[in-house]
């Protein structure tokens, strides 16, 4: 669960000493965003505000409006760069408000917990029936089974929203209100969660097109059975610095060959190699794309990220690849799960 960011707001006419409480109460995190009646961001007040505002002769009954620094650093929701979010990152700034379009602060966000703050909507998958694993399936989805102390898609959502991502749409069908129960509106995980309701199987990204706004210029996808510690911010940069439409996480697959392969024309032999080693690159079920891509995706018919990923190569889309060097592992069979819950406790997240 993520600290209640309203511990660091207050009202601009309260007296300095309910902040000097708060300074207390947040620790190492001791820096405070003033807002006014309407929740709109007015300055920030730190302890070394308050102990400049003493030596000009304020005292502790002094209002807080009296102490502070106007215009702070925030951020814009849905309005940012991952550029901005870096630079701020290096040079030091742990953590900022993040306002809405009218300056009402919506949220805190602190570099100490998070790694990254990605704008970027994602979408999780966790509508199918799991017919492999049964019978754990049986009677409850296989998104919800457990892999140590948390599913599969508590892992998947904790680790996407540990790099920032906090508007989430989860696609449910089979025994979906348990996930639904689970999760909620998200607020406990310290996000905002919306459900897509599959009336019938709809494929493995049909359902994004029962999505109607998205609230960022950019969606992650991914499958809800998986398990990964992809760094989603250097995926995102990838995508970003490739100018990419469309981008695939991919398994490198290597494929060694114990002969000398040899290279003919009519039989005439032109070159060799001697056990030469190919790469391949398998299709790890996590996309970053534009928001406009989804309009390409058929409404409410069963449609797979092949099929789209075809279309988008056709009518030549810049559509990339991007390796990935981490862990990750596709939980559709008996053997795979028990993997799962033997690699949890040795992978770094």
């Amino acid at each position: 669960m993520k600290p209640n960011y309203k511990k660091h707001l207050i009202k601009s006419q309260q007296s300095v000493k309910t902040c000097l409480q708060m300074f207390n109460d947040l620790g190492l995190d001791a820096i405070l965003f003033v807002i006014d009646d309407d929740g709109k961001l007015f300055g920030s007040l730190t302890d070394g505000d308050v102990r400049r505002g003493f030596l000009t002769g304020l005292t502790v009954d002094s209002k807080v409006d009296e102490f502070i620094q106007k215009s702070p650093k925030f951020i814009q929701r849905g309005n940012y760069t991952i550029q901005q979010i870096i630079q701020y990152r290096e040079n030091d700034y742990k953590i900022l408000p993040v306002v809405d379009q009218n300056g009402v602060v919506v949220n805190v966000i602190n570099f100490r917990s998070l790694k990254s703050y990605l704008p970027v909507d994602a979408i999780i998958m966790a509508g199918g029936r799991g017919e492999r694993l049964r019978p754990l399936t049986d009677t409850q989805p296989k998104p919800m089974l457990k892999i140590g102390e948390k599913s599969i898609i508590e892992h998947n959502l904790d680790r996407l929203a540990n790099f920032g991502i906090d508007d989430f749409w989860i696609s449910v069908r089979y025994l979906g209100d348990q996930i639904k129960e689970f999760f909620k509106d998200g607020s406990d995980k310290g996000v905002k969660i919306k459900y897509i309701d599959e009336g019938s199987a709809l494929g493995t990204i049909g359902a994004v097109s029962l999505i109607s706004k998205f609230e960022h210029d950019y969606v992650l996808l991914t499958n809800s059975d998986l398990l990964t510690n992809l760094d989603y911010e250097h995926f995102f940069l990838n995508f970003i610095n490739s100018n990419a439409d469309f981008s695939v996480a991919t398994i490198p697959y290597n494929v060694n060959i114990p002969y000398a392969i040899l290279e003919t024309v009519n039989s005439d032999i032109k070159s060799f190699k001697e056990k030469p080693t190919y790469t391949y690159f398998a299709n790890a079920g996590i996309y970053l794309m534009k928001k406009e891509i989804c309009n390409l995706i058929p409404h409410n018919e069963f449609y797979n990220a092949t099929d789209l990923l075809e279309l988008l190569v056709q009518q030549n889309y810049k559509v990339t690849s991007y390796p990935l060097r981490g862990y990750w592992l596709d939980i559709g069979k008996h053997e795979d799960y028990k993997k799962a819950q033997e690699d949890i406790n040795y992978i770094k997240f």
